[in-house]
């Protein structure tokens, strides 16, 4: 997962505004008590961030791939 999908994802699941205070204030157990943004900054994975955050707010499995986006023409 590349950063813009992590933020895309994001966006889509909690919204453009609330993404952002989520990333910055919601603390990860599973990596280590850092919210997703230090993660990031340390180089964590997007994706091992995008997971954590699933698991800790109880995103259902089908919501974790991210939203279906379809191709440009």
């Amino acid at each position: 997962m590349k950063l813009s999908e992590f933020w895309l994802c994001m966006e889509h699941e909690f919204g453009r505004g609330y993404a952002r205070v989520l990333a910055a204030d919601l603390v990860l157990g599973q990596l280590g008590q850092l919210t997703a943004l230090e993660a990031l900054e340390k180089g964590v994975d997007p994706r091992r961030v995008w997971l954590a955050i699933c698991d800790t707010q109880d995103i259902p499995l089908e919501r974790r791939l991210g939203p279906d986006i379809k191709p440009s023409s």
